[in-house]
């Protein structure tokens, strides 16, 4: 059965194996763009330091980032995914980024877990008082987009971001539990 937890140094081989089947693939949802140096257990232990902190509204964050959550997808201590929920939009996130990333190892897909993170962070988001959320995924992700609509997800339009060709979905949490 799989659970969402936060990142943790315990799952760097996990972590760094799922890494090498995205290959040079972007992992959305895994904050790495906060990453430098994962191949030591220092650095590694270091990114996972500034996920947390990136989940602390009291924290000052650089002003072009929001404040975000981050959990990993984990079932029987292997890291399958990750998912973040971003507290507010700026500008750029409104535009093509979202609310919520999430991306499943390319080993794990088609299992339904994406749909289930999905539906997870959802709960969390109105608990911390979201009325709506918007999410994004690249135009041809037939998957991705599935995966939204399952999930409550009314597409408002398809256009050309900062991501490249954009489907922008929007879910009322006043709506779905």
């Amino acid at each position: 059965m799989p659970e969402l937890i936060e990142p943790t140094a315990e799952l760097r081989d996990s972590f760094l194996e799922s890494s090498r089947e995205w290959g040079d693939e972007h992992q959305d949802g895994a904050g790495l763009w906060e990453a430098t140096d994962l191949s030591t257990a220092e650095g590694f232990a270091d990114w996972i330091e500034r996920l947390r902190e990136q989940s602390d509204d009291n924290l000052q964050i650089p002003a072009d980032r929001v404040h975000a959550s981050y959990w990993w997808i984990v079932e029987d201590g292997t890291y399958l995914g990750a998912i973040t929920l971003r507290h507010t939009l700026n500008e750029k996130l409104l535009e093509g980024g979202g609310h919520i990333g999430y991306g499943v190892r390319p080993s794990a897909r088609r299992r339904g877990l994406a749909s289930w993170a999905l539906g997870q962070v959802l709960g969390k988001a109105r608990a911390r008082g979201l009325d709506r959320v918007m999410v994004s995924c690249d135009d041809d992700n037939v998957a991705s987009a599935r995966t939204i609509e399952r999930n409550g997800g009314v597409l408002e339009d398809v256009r050309d971001t900062w991501l490249g060709l954009t489907r922008r979905y929007w879910i009322d949490l006043r709506q779905t539990s």
